[in-house]
């Protein structure tokens, strides 16, 4: 799904001469970087850089990755994105076996999003399918189109649902948001049919497509979103992620109110979604 050359590629096409302390010659046949720019910052030759970013070498060593990173500029999440390519590559033997990611949650999971009672709460799996989700998650998400669909799914409501650029007022955030998370999953030892289907179907949208060329910041983990919502109007919601370690690729989401507009119009809107009983919380097998 993803692979080093790519990523090499997709990194000096988005860099300026300025962003490396190199003077800007002027008017440049291609975006960003050339490759004799790369290669002698990052002390390689300009053939073997060729090599790399074609895929017909795939063995950097240590020290090749280590320049290259500090040449691209690499923050330190996209370093280690560029390590797990470079052993995707040359030493699949070392990764993790191959596995479809999990769509079952842990009962123990289920039993937490029922506690939350009138916290919404949801469960998201490795390619932003939504696996389950809590009483109060439903009552706000399927007036936003959230739910629609036999498996319902994040990105394509970002990308595809009529209303997506209503529900979210930062729209490009929100398919930023997606795409990053997308790309987590597809830097994996093999590619999954599922996943694959899935970026086939989004690349038909220009805007996915232009992002997916892209290799932007990490996933966020904690941060406040605007909704438009459209009983509750505009809401403002801050957003936790938890990492579930059994599985790795499961994330349990909250909402909570960031403001105080927002805390009163969920108050009025989740009156009464006290802790649900388990025939209210459902899951997707």
């Amino acid at each position: 799904m993803t692979t080093l050359a790519e990523f090499l590629r997709a990194r000096r096409e988005q860099l300026q001469p300025a962003d490396v302390g190199l003077p800007d010659s002027g008017r440049r046949r291609t975006p960003g970087l050339r490759r004799e720019e790369v290669a002698t910052l990052a002390g390689v030759s300009v053939d073997y850089l060729v090599r790399l970013e074609q895929g017909r070498d795939t063995n950097p060593s240590p020290g090749i990755l280590r320049a290259l990173a500090d040449t691209l500029r690499l923050a330190d999440d996209q370093r280690q994105q560029l390590g797990k390519l470079a052993t995707i590559g040359n030493r699949a033997e070392l990764c993790p076996s191959s596995h479809a990611p999990a769509r079952e949650v842990a009962p123990t999971v289920a039993m937490l999003l029922e506690r939350l009672g009138p916290t919404p709460g949801f469960v998201v799996g490795a390619f932003n399918d939504v696996l389950t989700w809590n009483h109060a998650w439903e009552r706000l998400a399927t007036p936003l189109g959230m739910l629609e669909g036999p498996v319902p799914n994040l990105a394509r409501h970002v990308f595809l649902h009529p209303n997506a650029r209503v529900v979210y007022p930062d729209w490009p955030a929100a398919a930023d948001e997606q795409v990053i998370r997308l790309r987590v999953a597809g830097v994996r030892c093999a590619d999954d049919g599922r996943l694959t289907e899935l970026i086939d179907e989004l690349r038909q949208v220009p805007e996915f497509a232009t992002r997916w060329s892209l290799f932007t910041a990490s996933e966020r983990h904690r941060g406040t979103t605007r909704l438009v919502h459209p009983e509750l109007g505009e809401l403002r919601v801050a957003y936790e992620v938890l990492l579930l370690p059994d599985d790795g690729e499961q994330r349990l989401v909250t909402w909570l109110p960031a403001d105080d507009a927002t805390a009163s119009a969920l108050a009025a809107a989740l009156d009464g979604a006290g802790p649900v009983s388990p025939a209210q919380l459902r899951v997707i097998g």
